[in-house]
């Protein structure tokens, strides 16, 4: 997919001074800290604007609506993840495609467990088609580092049939989390991402 085709989050404008980018920043940490501690129907630009101490007005300069700044939180712990695992896990030696899934599945459960109010976005559905879209292609999101190891380890080549297998991989398991957070008691939600992880790694791998 070429730069040009990339999707893009609907934001009004991009921050070009400091200022900008303040105020950009003062939005993003207020919802995501109205997310950790109120229901997501109770968060609204008002509030948002509210927590963050600036203007009603000088929160719309740089985002549309809700959608638009729950997009930019959610995409930016997806960012987030993506960067902190690749600096562990595809410098670390695993025996396997299915250990190395493993591990990335255990370590997108702590992040969720560690950010609530990626949690929130993430598990209730909450994020746009056109964010979640932007971390579906190559070289984003999870799939990204489910890529980079296939490529480096495994020696498997880029392809369409690739990409699709990944975004499967991805949607299916994003389903099968949310549904297992679902379930009590924990020790039903444990037993549904062991099979998860046993689901992916013989699609992925076998």
């Amino acid at each position: 997919m070429s730069a040009e085709s990339e999707p893009r989050l609907p934001v009004r404008r991009e921050p070009v001074q400091r200022r900008g980018a303040s105020t950009v920043e003062a939005v993003l940490r207020a919802c995501s800290a109205l997310l950790a501690r109120l229901p997501l129907e109770e968060v609204n630009t008002t509030r948002i604007a509210a927590e963050a101490g600036i203007s009603v007005g000088a929160l719309y300069r740089f985002f549309p609506d809700k959608q638009a700044i729950l997009d930019a939180v959610a995409v930016r712990h997806m960012e987030e993840f993506r960067a902190r695992m690749a600096k562990v896990l595809l410098k670390a030696a695993f025996r396997s495609g299915a250990e190395f899934l493993g591990r990335l599945l255990d370590a997108y459960i702590e992040y969720l467990e560690a950010h609530p109010d990626f949690r929130t976005l993430a598990l209730g559905g909450h994020i746009s088609a056109l964010a979640r879209e932007s971390q579906t292609r190559p070289g984003a999101g999870p799939a990204g580092l489910l890529r980079a190891f296939m490529r480096r380890k495994l020696g498997v080549r880029d392809s369409t049939v690739l990409d699709l297998r990944l975004r499967m991989a991805v949607e299916t398991g994003e389903r099968m989390i949310a549904f297992a957070y679902a379930q009590e008691p924990p020790e039903e939600r444990r037993k549904i991402l062991e099979e998860l992880k046993r689901m992916l790694a013989r699609y992925l791998f076998d």
